[in-house]
């Protein structure tokens, strides 16, 4: 038997070895590879030999080498991930806009999926299914015990085809059943109206190659309708972001031409990089000699905004909220947002399988790092008037498992709640009895207090932020009462 495990352990660091040398990704890995760790690599060549000679039955060494890479990619954040032929293809075809599936961002918690926005108009949306909402069961295979990427993988498939899924929801006490028909997505990236005489919508409901195009076409049709536009608001609600050129590209519309909209640094030096308000960061090698946002009104670049933001708004919603906040271009409003500063780099290992991996963080024009932390809005706004809804009780990159820290600010900010289950619950029941939230909808409160702001009128703030006010007034008023005590100096 020792034999056995032995020869089978040389097997494997030879295995190992092959896969160490034949990662040519750059010098960086293979100077990685030249300091392995053997004593660890040889505990894992010995796991690997345990399984081959003595598990129940026989294992393919594909799988067993497969399923060791995803588990140690996935163990790093919640964002890296080994992706395999399907997860490789979908993942290509997602900046495009479509993709088949149920149509709804998803986080870990628990060990059940959680729902951290439908996207508009999908499957999902339609069946009913809300933020917030865990999943426990894909048809009858319970999701604890599933890695994300399984229980994803189980979610796609082919057009036309079923899936039930089991939904445990705060303040349902019994599960709800749903099943949903798979289809092909298709994310319309940008939508607009003007909403009324010298103010328009504009919102970028996902980050993809055709955004900046698409929102350059809906600004020109703006504009031809509303030569005179006094006030823009630009909705980044529920976006859970895309492409970085996206991201670039809609910064760039409202901002001077050649400013820094945001950088990344990271260990390796390719890293480390500074993204211009240019035409050669928001456009393909395809499209370089033509500049969508060169045919927009020069108005564009000085109309009074509002940029809305919330708990769903992630990543490269983040960049574009960040970088219009730091150059005070437009107010930010809304709700604290996501907080995914991480930037993912695909690293091909085959022609049709790849590592996802984070190689960095994302910092604003003046710094400022996103991660964990997210866009603190200008002004504070409640998603109703009642309260923040079910957005208040959404999924944040700080509550995910094995979230990358933020470096510029090591302590975690707690958030302020009066009596947390107390408010989950009364959130809860206010969204029972509201019907869902559509977008630039009549009933839109944010977007309401938005116009609000652009024309210079009250804005109906967070009540949440009011309480904050009222604390922050409490202790200054302490600071003040103990400065006109008497005190002992130290010795």
């Amino acid at each position: 038997m020792g034999s056995k495990l032995k020869n089978f352990s040389l097997i494997g660091l030879g295995v190992i070895a092959g896969i160490a040398g034949s990662m040519q990704f750059d010098a960086t890995a293979q100077k990685s590879a030249a300091t392995l760790p053997l004593e660890e690599l040889r505990q894992l060549a010995d796991v690997f030999g345990l399984i081959k000679s003595d598990y129940v039955e026989s294992v393919d060494d594909k799988k067993l080498l497969t399923e060791a890479i995803s588990g140690m990619v996935a163990s790093l954040d919640p964002h890296s991930a080994y992706l395999d032929k399907k997860a490789f293809k979908e993942l290509r075809e997602g900046p495009q806009g479509r993709f088949v599936g149920l149509g709804i961002e998803v986080g870990m918690e628990d060990g059940y999926v959680k729902v951290i926005s439908p996207i508009e108009d999908s499957p999902a949306h339609k069946a009913g299914l809300k933020a917030g909402d865990l999943i426990t069961r894909l048809d009858t295979t319970p999701v604890k015990g599933l890695t994300l990427d399984e229980a994803v993988k189980r979610m796609r498939g082919e057009p036309n085809t079923k899936i039930t899924l089991t939904i445990a929801r705060k303040d349902e006490d019994k599960p709800i059943i749903l099943t949903i028909v798979r289809q092909e997505i298709r994310v319309q990236s940008v939508k607009s109206k003007v909403i009324e005489p010298g103010y328009a919508w504009i919102r970028v409901s996902q980050f993809q190659e055709p955004t900046v195009d698409d929102l350059a076409k809906r600004l020109n049709a703006i504009y031809a309708q509303e030569p005179n536009l006094k006030g823009l608001v630009l909705d980044l609600r529920n976006d859970p972001g895309g492409v970085l050129p996206g991201a670039i590209g809609v910064s760039a519309a409202f901002l001077p031409k050649d400013v820094p909209v945001v950088s990344t640094n990271g260990q390796l030096p390719d890293s480390k990089a500074t993204f211009y308000a240019r035409r050669e960061f928001y456009t393909s090698s395809r499209a370089a000699l033509s500049d969508p946002l060169s045919r927009l009104p020069e108005a564009v670049k000085k109309v009074p905004m509002v940029v809305l933001v919330n708990t769903g708004s992630a990543s490269a919603s983040e960049i574009v909220a960040g970088a219009l906040q730091d150059y005070k271009r437009a107010t930010i409003m809304g709700t604290q947002t996501f907080g995914k500063g991480s930037v993912q780099t695909i690293r091909q290992l085959s022609a049709d399988t790849a590592v996802k991996l984070t190689t960095a963080r994302y910092y604003t024009p003046n710094g400022r790092s996103i991660q964990a932390r997210g866009i603190v809005p200008d002004l504070l706004v409640d998603e109703t008037a009642e309260g923040d809804g079910l957005n208040g009780l959404r999924l944040r990159e700080a509550d995910l498992t094995k979230h990358l820290s933020n470096d510029k600010d090591k302590e975690e900010a707690a958030r302020a709640k009066l009596d947390e289950l107390e408010e989950e619950q009364r959130l809860a029941a206010l969204e029972k009895k509201r019907k869902p939230l559509e977008f630039g909808g009549k009933d839109d409160f944010q977007l309401v207090q938005a116009l609000n702001h652009l024309k210079g009128q009250p804005v109906q703030l967070s009540k949440t932020a009011k309480i904050e006010s009222k604390k922050e007034n409490t202790i200054n008023d302490e600071k003040k009462s103990n400065k006109n005590e008497t005190t002992v100096p130290k010795k």
